[in-house]
């Protein structure tokens, strides 16, 4: 998953980003307000922390742009503001949710992992494909209650297709959405990491669509003389 941070604050800025990495999420960084807005509007984020108090251009009307143009993607807000009205001006411009400074890491990214799971459908951290469970909270996978070990690359891989379960995505979204800009967009690595994620599981789960990406879906049900529907 990739997330934008817009906090002017160089020392938040660099705790966030160091937090939001070691919880496995790929980051970008903007120090306010029109370099915010301009990488929102312009690059793939699955998430954005964004900071109200900013220079250049306030946060508010940062989100604001966005929503107008018709950017969707979840926006946590983060304030020192403690009063009521702001929090709802920051609602109501678009904002998906809130903390107030000082907070807890633990808490900015338990508030993450709902917004980014509730924007693709899903109403708890633990998602379900066949006998394939993935608890997106402690990044546990265990096939018919066997734990797995997969690598950050490979578990980020199989949480972006299952946050997207059912729909075909394109190795260029895989790129964009799980490797910092510099990644060899050239390279096969995506294609390397499905293999490996494939012998993993030991299922056929993530289908190859030729020309299109791949796509993860909940496996057909039997029929009661055990073949597939």
């Amino acid at each position: 998953m990739r997330i934008l941070i817009v906090e002017d604050d160089k020392d938040l800025n660099r705790q966030l980003k160091a937090g939001m990495e070691a919880a496995g999420y790929v980051t970008d960084v903007a120090f306010d307000g029109e370099e915010g807005h301009f990488l929102g509007d312009t690059e793939p984020y699955d998430a954005v922390i964004l900071d109200l108090g900013l220079p250049m251009l306030d946060g508010l009307s940062v989100l604001e742009r966005w929503r107008r143009a018709g950017r969707t993607m979840p926006v946590l807000i983060l304030t020192a503001r403690d009063r009521w009205n702001d929090k709802v001006a920051g609602i109501d411009a678009g904002a998906d949710d809130y903390v107030a400074k000082p907070f807890h890491m633990e808490e900015v990214l338990a508030r993450l992992r709902a917004l980014i799971r509730r924007a693709a459908g899903h109403a708890t951290s633990e998602i379900i494909c066949g006998p394939l469970r993935v608890d997106t909270k402690s990044a546990r996978v265990d096939v018919n209650g066997e734990v797995l070990k997969l690598t950050s690359h490979e578990f980020r891989l199989l949480s972006y297709l299952l946050h997207h379960k059912g729909k075909v995505v394109s190795r260029t979204e895989l790129v964009e959405h799980l490797y910092d800009q510099d990644f060899d967009r050239d390279s096969n690595t995506i294609e390397v990491f499905v293999g490996r994620l494939r012998k993993k599981l030991g299922l056929d789960l993530i289908e190859t669509i030729r020309g299109l990406g791949y796509r993860i879906q909940d496996p057909a049900p039997a029929t009661p003389g055990g073949a597939k529907a």
